[in-house]
Parts: structure tokens; sequence; C-alpha cells
């Protein structure tokens, strides 16, 4: 089994540090407009108080990055997706995850970052290697990589394993270390395929074994059109913790997958005494009779 490697993503004054050795990381995942049109508006019109908002209730809620994503049809996404990240930097000094497919929008936001950021994401296609994988050396960043390349989404553990593969091997071709590449199996939705979340969970044990890098997924895709989500969401990510998971993408303000991550730390010995459940306990208690 290769080591368990450790990613170090800062802002300008946080560093955080990704691995298995320690608690899970929790990226941020509502300041995107795709899904959330309350969002998609308000960014239409120019007003970040709902991103600043986002922030702010993301991070008191547990997360230690924020992705940031700022694709809104038809707008100038470089300059936007800047201004989203101001907005953001305002209110909090967590490091950030550049959530973008626009290589022009990335390389802008890069070039501003102050700190080590997360880039999310590159994949296995020819033309996203050719167009990340250079910025995210030339600006010293880390990246996540996806299992997918230009013959879409494997369908198989090995399929995939076979794509992080390729991606750890490119990016050591441009001289970026192993540890600064986070692996994503890919979390889709077991409302269209059944096998969907064993894929994942499969896909994750393959990777950290053959690799010891670190994992991220969109935790939250694995239920979508089906009841009760925040159910599945928290078991699935409790049981991807177990298979190698470290830093999902999700939302820390659903108290059942919030409540279920640190319940995967305590059982996996990542909380020292359960100091960190016995906080979370308290400060919900808490939170219960000020309600009553």
């Amino acid at each position: 089994m290769a080591a368990n490697l450790k990613t170090i993503v800062s802002s300008a004054t946080q560093t955080v540090e990704i691995s298995r050795d320690g608690p899970t990381v929790i990226i941020g995942e509502r300041i995107n407009p795709t899904g959330r049109k309350v969002v998609l508006q308000a960014l239409r019109e120019g007003n970040f108080d709902i991103v600043r908002q986002d922030a702010k209730e993301q991070v008191a809620a547990g997360a230690a990055i924020l992705d940031v994503n700022a694709g809104v049809p038809g707008a100038d996404e470089p300059a936007l997706l800047q201004q989203v990240m101001r907005a953001v930097m305002e209110v909090t000094d967590v490091p950030l995850c550049i959530d973008t497919a626009n290589p022009k929008a990335l390389e802008a936001a890069l070039k501003s970052y102050r700190g080590k950021a997360l880039v999310n994401s590159v994949n296995g296609e020819e033309r996203s290697l050719n167009t990340v994988l250079p910025l995210v050396e030339e600006y010293g960043a880390a990246v996540i990589g996806l299992c997918m390349d230009d013959n879409g989404i494997p369908d198989t553990p090995e399929k995939r394993l076979a794509v992080a593969d390729k991606i750890i091997e490119r990016a050591a071709r441009l001289g970026i270390d192993v540890a600064n590449v986070i692996i994503d199996p890919l979390a889709l939705t077991m409302g269209a395929d059944s096998k969907a979340g064993w894929i994942a969970l499969r896909t994750t044990e393959l990777i950290v074994r053959e690799f010891g890098v670190n994992i991220s997924m969109g935790a939250s895709n694995i239920s979508f059109g089906m009841p009760d989500r925040r159910y599945i969401n928290a078991t699935f990510i409790a049981m991807a913790i177990h298979a190698g998971l470290t830093c999902p993408i999700t939302n820390p303000l659903v108290p059942e997958v919030a409540i279920a991550i640190l319940a995967a730390d305590l059982c996996m010995g990542r909380d020292d005494y359960g100091m960190r459940w016995i906080q979370a306990y308290r400060q919900r208690a808490k939170e219960t009779a000020a309600q009553a």
C-alpha cells in the first residue's frame, strides 16, 4: 500500500493540511450558481451579499476550504470569478478552491490569489491536461483530478483507476508533486445507476492503495433524484471516509452530513479523546436550548 500523502493549501493567513492522518477537511460547496437560482440571479445583478453570507455560514459550520464557482451563462467569467473571490475573502480567510472550466478565468484567478489555491479541476481529457496542468504548475497550486477522459466516465473502478494514473503521470511530467494531486473518483447519482455508490467507493479504495493520494468528490451528487437525500448523503460520506475520502465537497449546513463526518472521524481514530465530537454535541445542545 502506498504511503498516505499530505496536501497543503493556503490563503494569505491560513494553512490547511489534508491527509488521512487528520480530520476530514470539508470543502464547502454552496458558492455555486449551478442549481441555485437565487445565487445565479444575485450574481447576474452584481449582488454579492448571498456569497458573503454563504461563506460565513459554511465556515461557521465547519468548512475549512470554500469552493468558489462563478459559472453564470453569458457573464464575463474571468472578471466575475475574481469579484466572487474578493467577496468571499472580505468575510473569511480560509483557503479557496477555484472551480471553473474556463482556462482564462482560472489563470486570472490564480494570478490574483494570495496563497496556495486548490484548482477544481482537471480530468483525463487531453484538452484539459494540456490547459489546466501547466497553470497548476506555474502558480504552484494543488489540483483535483476527475476520473474521466476523452472516452467519458469509465464504468468500472479499474478503468477509473487508470484515468487517475494518467492524470498523476502527466502532472509528474510537469514537475507537479503527486501530493498536490487530489483525485475525485466521481460520485454519480444512484437514482440513475444503483451501482454508482459502490463504484465510487471501490475506486477510492483502489486509488488510495495504489497512490496514497488524497480523495475528494462532490458527495451530494450520489443522492440526486432520490427522496430523503440527507440520509443517503450522510451514510455515503461516512462510508467514503472509511474508504479513503479526505476532503469531500459538500454542504456543511446539512446537520446529518456534518454529524456523519464527525462520527466517521471519531470511529477512524482521528478525534483524540472524542473532543471534536463532544464540542460539536455541546454546541448543538446550546443551539437547541436557545430555540426552546
